[in-house]
């Protein structure tokens, strides 16, 4: 990796071994941005408090030799990025005001994809894991994911059976508690259903019967203009002196008539006066009939006012218009025939969710059984770390139990018990230790001494490093709190373990760093940052002194240096 402005690191490339790599230094020198900037790498958080001050921005770049075929490579291709040599070349730059960019094979990508590929390509074990390992819903999880797919092909079956039967509760929930406020809705949609079927309105009737309403209301004023227009157009045989239009429009037609033959204009002026002769007998005609045909019956005008109130009843409560109206009736019945549908349905969901209780009953019997058998090979893979690590008669066990519900209660029966549930199934574990004969076990946060904690830990830690398929372990100072005898048993299983893996291990511990294939110096400068130079490849008598450093705090002093020389030779020894 390269790193540039992150933190005290100014300019620093940092080159692991294929091995073990154990990087050391002061407190305070940067070691830690050494791990942070391989969580840059991987997709971690992005703070722009990591910017060195005065910087624009932090860039870390790494290479990472991957599988062509791997899982890995073959997502990063997908994601258009290219392999160079088989190595995937990786980039994260974090600016001074929070931006972050991630790059991937020469390709610009989201910082999730990197996310999705750590889960590939590294474990990170530190300090904050073993925190978080003391939770019991965390050891649950742990203990998943070291039984793999016998316990996780059950609970994928077991969580979509739990998500549809909460679904399901809340539906029968909703319908219970809502039964009143949906019969009081029933009665109200039968009330408008048959109010509205009373009285059988059609389509557009209310715009009809309002148009007869108002022709029956003036009939006798209509029936008077048609026929004093018709007298005007075709003539009064009561009073025939009166000259009316039609026979004006003859007359002239007739003057034209004589001499059209000498005029093309004056004979279409003529074609033109014949054409409105026809116009006015036919309007002439029309407005005869209209007259003859005109109802001035009031006993009808009284039915149609009658009809058009009872519209207008409904209009008032269901719609602006009888279309409306008739919309709202369609919707409401709809609506009715699913409400009186509820007690059919919640017989229905009803019967499902016990189903399902019964399914996840045995889903999560069926995760307790995977459980119990992981548990038992983790607890004994667990306790033959602890004897490498100097604690030769401790025992780990893991305890699983489940807790009963009263009766009534929400809860699945398992093994004639009725047992509280949840998205995991019904199991509630717990790690347990026992540090030496004799001693009951307790949970691990109880049990266990600051040290003992560390390593045990640490050996939970290598246990699901053998479980983990990824090529590289980065342990961050899980090795606090452990000196003497049992930090020699720490790096000599790290060191057992980096011949299967690539392993990168941040330690303040000289019997950790003495096992490692290659031991990286973090050292600041003066102006307190570290450069280019500020992180070294320690060889020769450059390690025996960084060694004597960490063990007695002098570096030239003889007797630490004899004692880091032993140290090596052992390390050489067991290799």
């Amino acid at each position: 990796m390269r790193i540039r402005s992150l933190g005290v690191i100014d300019d620093a490339v940092v080159e692991l071994s294929p091995g073990f790599t154990a990087v050391t230094g002061e407190t305070g020198a940067g070691k830690t941005m050494v791990v942070t900037s391989l969580g840059l790498l991987l997709g971690g958080r992005a703070d722009p408090a990591l910017v060195r001050i005065g910087a624009k921005s932090a860039v870390v770049e790494g290479r990472i030799t991957v599988p062509a075929d791997s899982s890995a490579a073959v997502r990063a291709e997908e994601a258009g990025a290219e392999l160079d040599d088989g190595a995937l070349l990786v980039s994260r730059t974090v600016s001074a005001e929070g931006r972050s960019r991630a790059h991937l094979g020469g390709r610009s990508v989201p910082v999730g994809l990197l996310s999705e590929l750590a889960d590939d390509l590294v474990a990170v074990h530190g300090q904050t894991d073993q925190q978080g390992l003391l939770k019991p819903a965390r050891q649950r999880a742990a203990l998943d994911r070291y039984a793999g797919d016998a316990v996780a092909v059950p609970l994928a079956k077991y969580t979509a059976a739990y998500r549809r039967l909460r679904a399901v509760t809340v539906e029968v929930e909703e319908i219970t508690t809502r039964a009143r406020e949906r019969a009081q809705e029933a009665d109200l949609l039968r009330f408008g259903l048959d109010e509205i079927g009373a009285v059988e309105p059609r389509a557009g009737e209310d715009v009809e019967l309002a148009a007869e309403a108002e022709r029956l209301g003036h009939a006798e004023a209509l029936a008077s203009a048609a026929t004093s227009a018709h007298a005007a157009l075709a003539g009064n045989p009561e009073d025939p002196e009166v000259v009316d239009a039609s026979t004006l429009v003859a007359g002239a037609s007739r003057a034209l008539e004589s001499v059209r033959a000498h005029d093309p204009a004056l004979s279409a002026l003529a074609d033109r006066l014949g054409e409105i002769g026809i116009l006015l007998a036919d309007v002439a005609g029309e407005l005869a009939g209209y007259a003859d045909d005109l109802d001035a019956d009031p006993l009808r005008l009284a039915a149609v006012e009658e009809r058009r109130a009872a519209l207008n009843q409904l209009t008032r409560k269901y719609g602006a218009d009888i279309d409306a109206v008739l919309a709202w009736a369609e919707e409401g019945a709809a609506r009715l025939t699913e409400l009186e549908g509820d007690d059919d349905r919640l017989d229905e969901l009803v019967a499902e969710r016990d189903a399902l209780r019964a399914e996840l009953a045995g889903l999560a019997q069926a995760l307790t059984d995977a459980r119990q058998e992981a548990a038992s090979r983790f607890a004994a893979a667990v306790t033959e770390e602890l004897a490498s690590l100097a604690m030769p008669h401790a025992r780990v066990s893991i305890a699983i139990s489940s807790t009963e519900v009263p009766e009534g209660a929400d809860g699945v029966v398992v093994d004639g018990r009725t047992v509280a549930y949840g998205p995991a199934g019904v199991d509630e574990v717990e790690l347990l230790l026992a540090p030496h004969p004799g001693a009951p076990p307790r949970p691990i946060a109880k049990g266990a001494s600051g040290g003992e904690l560390s390593r045990v830990m640490l050996a939970v830690e290598v246990v699901f490093a053998g479980t983990d398929p990824v090529p590289t372990y980065l342990f961050d100072e899980v090795d606090a709190g452990v000196g003497g005898k049992a930090a020699v048993e720490i790096g000599r299983r790290l060191a057992r373990l980096a011949k299967s893996a690539q392993v990168v291990v941040v330690t303040h511990l000289p019997q950790v760093a003495a096992f490692a294939d290659r031991q990286l110096l973090v050292e600041k400068t003066n102006d307190g940052m570290v450069t280019r130079s500020g992180v070294q490849v320690l060889e020769g008598e450059d390690r025996v002194r960084e060694l004597s450093r960490m063990l007695a705090g002098q570096e030239d002093s003889e007797t630490a240096r004899a004692h880091a020389e032993e140290l090596l030779a052992t390390a050489r020894g067991d290799g």
